[in-house]
This record gives structure tokens, sequence and C-alpha cells, in this order.
């Protein structure tokens, strides 16, 4: 409460010190939260593309699965499967948007060539690659998928941090320590108008003294002077 502030003008020097880093921060903030909603744009946009790829892709390896398993059978698939030895390798790593600090995942080994999926060129089939090919790009969809969806959460838990923290010196702060300045500024002004009101009664009061004391030895020389000259008249 502005009461609760000492009405001094260091205070209040204080406080207009605090009002000028509080509406730097404030502008600094804004810029940050207005670029990271740009950013956050961009990257929703991303999303929204990368989504439709992963959808697309999950219902051609479904699609192409579900062909092996019925001209294949069940049992060649999953043998197929099994006889995976080199299995996708990710690996992360740190980039910084607006200092957002969002994951960089990095994949090898995903995509592979015939030979390299271990079962073999008569171990095999035409539909059982198709499917295999279908599922690798559907890993690499969903490992872009949790890049993207990550630094997408990410922007958003730091847009709403700013949001908060924007409001909280807009509609908390700024005006408390506005509030604060008007009071001071207030009781210093009555207590400079009481203080010339109160010079002025001194000066009054001391003119008054003088006038009286200038008086009283008019008075006193006028007395002299009267006893004088009867004294003069007597002789």
């Amino acid at each position: 409460m502005a009461e609760d502030v000492k009405p001094t003008r260091k205070n209040l020097m204080e406080i207009e010190d605090r009002i000028e880093l509080s509406e730097r921060g404030h502008d600094t903030l804004e810029q940050k939260r207005d670029g990271l909603i740009m950013e956050f744009m961009d990257i929703l946009d991303q999303a929204r593309d990368v989504r439709s790829e992963l959808e697309a892709d999950y219902d051609r390896a479904q699609d192409r699965i579900d062909v092996a398993r019925a001209l294949e059978g069940d049992v060649a698939v999953r043998g197929a499967a099994a006889a995976l030895e080199e299995y996708p390798e990710i690996t992360t790593q740190s980039n910084n948007i607006m200092g957002v600090v969002v994951p960089q995942i990095d994949s090898s080994k995903v995509k592979k060539n015939i030979d390299e999926r271990g079962y073999g060129l008569l171990g095999s089939s035409a539909r059982i690659d198709e499917a295999a090919e279908a599922y690798e790009e559907l890993i690499e969809s969903i490992i872009l998928a949790a890049e993207v969806e990550t630094a997408m959460k990410k922007m958003l838990d730091e847009i709403e941090t700013t949001k908060r923290r924007v409001n909280a010196l807009e509609f908390k702060l700024l005006p408390e320590l506005r509030d604060n300045q008007e009071y001071i500024e207030q009781k210093l002004e009555e207590q400079e108008r009481e203080e010339i009101f109160r010079l002025k009664k001194i000066k009054a009061k001391k003119e008054a003294e003088a006038k009286a004391e200038r008086e009283a030895e008019e008075a006193e020389t006028e007395a002299e002077e009267e006893s004088v000259e009867r004294v003069s008249a007597d002789d």
C-alpha cells in the first residue's frame, strides 16, 4: 500500500528508478513475447505439415503391412522383422530459439537397403520390402514430429511465462510503483506548503517583533527628547 511508504525524497528517487527499470523490462519482455509468438507460429505451421505427413506415412505403412500379412502370412512378416540386426540410432542436441532451448534430434540407420535389413533377398518378398520401407519412413516422420512437437511445447510454455511476467509488470508492479510515487509527491508537496506557511509565520512574527522594537525605540527616543526639551525650558 502507498501509505506504508515513508514519504521522503530518497524513497521517491528510488521509486522513480524502479519505475524506469520496470518500464524497460516491460518493453523488453513485450518484444520477447512478440518474437516468441512469431517463432511459435512458424513452428506451428511446420507441426501441421509434419502431422499430415505422419498420418499419411502411418496409413501407408499400415496398408502395406496388411498386404504383406495377407499375401505372405503373419509368420513371414514377423520373421523378417526379427531378422533386423542394426537398430536406428538417435542423438539429441540443443538449439536456442530466442533464449528457449529446444531439442534437435538426429537419427541414423533408419532407412536401410534391402541387404541391410537382415532377412536377405531370398528370405523376403516385394510386399515385405515395401512394408519395411514404409515403416522406415514412418519412423523418420515420428522422430521429426517428436522434435517439432517438443519445440512447440517449450515455446508455448515460454510464451505463457513471458506473458505472465508482462502482465505482472503492467497490471501489478508498475501501478503500485506509480501509486507510491504519486503518494510521496503529494505528501512532499503538503510538507513543502506547510514549511512555506511556517516560514511565513516566522517571518511575520519576526517582522512584527522588529516593528514593535523599532516603535519602542522611537517612543523611548521621543521621550528622551521631550525630557531634554523640558530641562532646557526650565533653564
